[in-house]
């Protein structure tokens, strides 16, 4: 999922998401002596849009009736699905042929680094249990399952010199067989942070521009094995969360940071983002060339951002949760669409943001079919009045300091996990703002979901009727930006099963399955899946 933490200086919370203080401020004027320009015509608004058709009726009491509001909201052909990552799912890390991927090591060489001290060894074994989690995905009715792909059950060396491991593609051959049989369309993520530790020991993985080449020859092969039956292709998923959490303050692998023993915080996120989109344009140019035509697919990428919302009416307030988005979505979604960074990010950034060629600004603009956007949750975006010039890291670099709190109050009710307040209306403002910004792209939900602390029993932790009330609200604020005109064509819960989160390690729990660690990983529906299986018509 999303472990992402701040634009603005960071105090670390339980979550991988941290935030600065929560105290009220004051807005004051912008002193700096350099005010950055606006960066469009659309404004970023201290209100948000019109509550709509988009009133709560929502009954703890009577929880599963809500799943009949919502049931014919959808239109025919929507994708609705749940989500999973190979290092957070699959485990049998040194069965069929696997090596060692960057997330392997930094589990095992800085277990202080997860919250428990635990890895994705085993994580939740579906890569022994996969075929039963295809029947309870039939079971809950959903009609679309993203996963992604390991690198190194495909290339154990990283590269296609050091051979293609007949394992891997056996066993993702495998699944995506299973699903289809049974009615589940195949959602395949190529990148979701797991690089082979081998091209990190070799070139320092995403810092070199040599990953363009290798990581095109891994699609390629991806393609080459999977794309007759697979028709939605994402290149990467999150690039911000890698960048920030791995570069920027070294709490996701690689883990570097100025602060870490080896690292820059100023620059190493702007050159590992530049050959992240390089990397994305790359594969999805040799996609459309070669097999777009025959294999009939469609390729995007996987973006997340939390709704910024502007710590007050000032109009600084309001620039600064424009360059807060540019910062977070725009660095990405701008080259995408418009083939450069943000107008924003190159005032501030200046030469340590790198620059694409024409040739490679052309490759870059247009290269999505589909946009795949993350959302969990919404954040104060405040002006910062006093920048430390001495302090030269991207999060200092957007002006911007962010805020859970105004006035002393959430910005929305508190969840299990601290960093994510619930705002389910931002998700539709983001929405509608993603539309109007950049050209109305299709658009996937690939993430969206609640975080529970594991510290219940079985019979407990079933009982996420606050996961099902999550749902419900999100979903309707997601109707409700269909009807703007927003193109939006599914939604997949984050996630699907308990997974390993990251450096949360096992003391979260996102899933809509429950799994029981302590009773050899038994699956159980919680209420939420019951939630979605009425709203299947199951």
């Amino acid at each position: 999922m999303a472990t992402i933490t701040t634009l603005a200086s960071s105090v670390p919370l339980f979550r991988p998401y941290s935030f600065p203080g929560g105290s009220s401020r004051k807005p004051k004027k912008d002193n700096l002596s350099i005010k950055p320009p606006a960066t469009s015509s659309l404004k970023v608004n201290a209100k948000l849009a019109s509550a709509d058709d988009t009133s709560s009726n929502f009954n703890k009491d009577n929880w599963l009736a809500s799943a009949d509001e919502l049931s014919r909201s959808f239109p025919p052909g929507f994708l609705f699905g749940g989500g999973s990552a190979s290092y957070q799912y699959e485990g049998a890390v040194k069965e069929g042929g696997r090596t060692p991927s960057i997330w392997d090591t930094f589990a095992h060489e800085f277990p202080d680094k997860i919250a428990d001290g635990s890895n994705g060894d085993v994580a939740v074994d579906f890569y022994h249990r996969y075929k039963d989690d295809v029947k309870l995905m039939k079971k809950i009715g959903v009609n679309g399952f993203r996963f992604s792909i390991s690198w190194t059950r495909i290339l154990p060396s990283g590269k296609l010199c050091g051979g293609v491991n007949k394992e891997g593609v056996a066993f993702y051959n495998s699944l995506i067989n299973e699903l289809l049989a049974n009615g589940i369309e195949p959602f395949v993520t190529i990148f979701h942070w797991d690089l082979p530790q081998g091209l990190e020991n070799e070139y320092d993985g995403f810092l070199s521009g040599q990953i363009v080449n290798d990581y095109r020859d891994y699609a390629e092969v991806c393609f080459q094995e999977f794309g007759d039956r697979v028709k939605f292709w994402t290149t990467l998923n999150e690039p911000w969360t890698f960048c920030y959490n791995g570069y920027v303050n070294g709490s996701f692998a690689p883990g570097r940071c100025s602060t870490c023993t080896a690292g820059n915080s100023g620059t190493e996120p702007y050159l590992v983002a530049h050959n992240l989109l390089l990397s994305h344009a790359a594969v999805a140019q040799l996609y459309k060339n070669k097999y777009q035509a025959s294999q009939k697919g469609q390729i995007g990428i996987v973006l997340v951002c939390f709704w910024m919302v502007p710590y007050s009416d000032c109009p600084y307030d309001c620039e600064a949760a424009q360059r807060a988005l540019d910062f977070m979505l725009g660095w990405f979604l701008h080259p995408l669409t418009y083939g450069d960074y943000p107008e924003s990010m190159r005032h501030l950034v200046g030469e340590r943001l790198p620059q694409f060629t024409e040739m490679q600004a052309m490759m870059m603009k247009g290269s999505i079919d589909f946009l795949g956007l993350n959302y969990y949750t919404s954040i104060y975006a405040a002006n910062n009045e006093s920048p430390n010039p001495h302090d030269i890291s991207y999060t200092t670099d957007s002006r911007v300091n962010l805020f859970q709190k105004r006035d002393g109050i959430l910005i929305g009710p508190a969840t299990g996990t601290p960093a994510f307040c619930f705002c389910p209306e931002g998700i539709r403002d983001l929405l509608v703002y993603t539309k109007e910004k950049y050209n109305n792209p299709i658009i996937y939900i690939t993430e969206c979901g609640l975080a529970e602390a594991n510290i219940n029993t079985v019979d407990q932790g079933v009982k996420d009727v606050e996961r099902v009330e999550f749902y419900y609200e999100h979903l309707k604020f997601l109707r409700s930006a269909i009807k703007k005109g927003v193109n939006v064509k599914g939604f997949f819960t984050w996630s699907l099963l308990d997974d390993w989160e990251w450096n949360s390690g096992f003391n979260v729990r996102f899933g809509i399955v429950y799994i029981d660690h302590e009773d050899g990983l038994k699956r159980y529906l919680k209420y939420s899946a019951l939630w979605f299986k009425k709203l299947f018509g199951k």
